[in-house]
């Protein structure tokens, strides 16, 4: 086996390469530690770092090399790890594999430096010294816990709050099936989100983010960006509230500034964002249930020129791959948040958003979605300039369209102008008595853009009001113009 297809197995940032066994300990057990506390990782000795050439380990020195790995990693850390260390033959010289596996007892950290100093792990190649927001999560995770189920220890329990949230559940449910469903605040107990101490039922994080959401962190910040880049804001919105309310307003946010198209399925006209829109709610969805809440930032959602991206605090949980997530793979963060979720059917089954992501730009034609670990982030990218209806808004740009100035962000296409007119015109047949607000609604547009639309059929001749105008109705005269 060659360096590079040890790095293929055992993929890059899960591989330390060292080219002799350090006398100072520390410094590599600094890597061990990363990688029990996150997916897991290898340490490589006879391997140089930066050129990957195999100098090996001299033969008669392998047996003290691998014992000195094996006690050093037992005395100095805890709690007690287990390596499977072995030796493998490489281009005819011997090559230590000590192979440290992700383990549900965090958080592990060296023991002369105390959990503060001492508790490290794995970002993106590198080692790194947790933070206290990490440490929190990894202490939890040890304790087979999550924040979102932890009591909440500022505020007394609100059973008007309650209430409204089990309303809230009841419609969720009922929109989705059909179904009738009563939730009590029993049931919210039952589901984790209420918990009994002292005599008292006292709130969980849970709770108070799906209802008054007090925490500064648990909210959505949503951009639109001139170009491909950071630098220049043309919208942006910051969404508070229970959690639910914050995707769907992330949702429309997005909708509102993609590009709608019509396209014509026989005799029938039909409106179409350029971008999947289950996989741009799921991209949300996955962001605000699966995110680190002890962490000082928030969810963003960001809409460029070329792409939508979906940044979520918090590294991959539990010792999660991002390999084993797009294989189906999953771990749940916040359990409480999830299973309430689950109830309303925002998300179906646990471990199904990120395929449904892949699918829906997959039936949609354009190219799959990037999925990025960045530092302690995770972010997801849908592109923009694979599909057809995205280059109305490059024509519009290149006809001086300046989306800061322009009234009608919820199109943003400038070179399908004949495209909306049938919509509209369409809509105007089957629905004569339409109010704006109904057309609007029914366009998945602005009320402002329905009435700067009517303006120009009406100047063009092509369509009049009969009738007053709070009683009449529109009529078509003439399509061909």
């Amino acid at each position: 086996m060659k360096p590079e297809d040890i790095i293929k197995k055992y993929e890059a940032d899960r591989v330390e390469f060292k080219r002799e066994l350090p006398d100072q300990h520390i410094k590599w057990l600094k890597t061990v530690v990363a990688f029990a506390n996150t997916s897991g990782g290898t340490l490589i000795i006879g391997i140089t770092d930066r050129t990957h050439q195999v100098v090996g380990v001299n033969k008669s020195e392998v047996p003290a090399v691998c014992d000195r790995i094996a006690n050093a990693i037992s005395d100095a850390i805890t709690p007690q790890i287990m390596p499977d260390i072995f030796v493998e033959d490489i281009e005819g010289k011997s090559v230590i594999f000590a192979e440290v596996f992700p383990s549900p007892h965090r958080p592990y950290y060296i023991a002369s430096l105390g959990k503060e100093k001492g508790t490290f792990v794995r970002v993106g190649g590198t080692t790194r010294l947790a933070d206290a927001a990490i440490r929190k999560e990894l202490e939890l995770e040890g304790a087979n816990m999550s924040y979102d189920s932890q009591i909440y220890r500022g505020a007394e329990y609100d059973l008007e709050a309650a209430k409204k949230l089990c309303k809230d559940i009841e419609r969720y449910i009922f929109e989705y099936d059909g179904e009738k469903k009563t939730v009590s605040p029993d049931q919210l107990e039952r589901w984790g989100l209420l918990q009994h101490s002292g005599g008292k039922i006292l709130p969980t994080n849970a709770f108070m983010m799906l209802t008054d959401n007090p925490f500064r962190e648990a909210r959505v910040q949503c951009g639109l960006f001139k170009g491909t880049e950071r630098v220049k804001f043309l919208d942006k919105r910051e969404f508070n509230g229970p959690l639910y309310e914050q995707i769907e307003e992330a949702y429309q946010f997005v909708l509102k500034h993609i590009n709608l198209g019509v396209t014509i399925e026989g005799i029938f006209s039909k409106n179409e964002y350029e971008l999947p829109k289950e996989s741009i709610r799921e991209m949300i969805v996955n962001a605000v249930t699966h995110r680190n809440y002890a962490m000082s930032s928030s969810v963003q959602v960001a809409v460029y020129d070329d792409r939508v991206e979906v940044t979520s605090p918090g590294m991959l949980y539990g010792g999660i791959t991002l390999k084993e997530i797009l294989s189906g793979g999953s771990r749940i963060r916040n359990k409480a948040i999830a299973t309430v979720f689950a109830q309303m059917h925002i998300i179906d089954d646990w471990g199904t958003g990120i395929k449904k992501i892949i699918d829906g730009c997959r039936d949609y034609g354009i190219s799959d979605p990037e999925f990025l670990e960045l530092g302690t982030t995770f972010r997801v990218n849908i592109y923009r300039d694979s599909n057809p209806l995205a280059t109305a808004r490059e024509q519009g740009q290149d006809q001086g369209h300046d989306p800061e100035n322009d009234p009608d962000r919820d199109l943003e296409i400038k070179g399908a102008e004949r495209d909306v007119k049938e919509a509209l015109l369409a809509q105007l047949r089957m629905t004569p008595s339409g109010t704006y607000a109904k057309l609007a609604q029914s366009l998945s547009v602005s009320e402002a853009t329905i009435k700067r639309h009517i303006k120009v059929l009406k100047d063009a001749g092509i369509i009049e009001r009969v009738g007053s105008d709070r009683k009449g109705e529109w009529k078509v005269i003439d399509e061909s113009r």
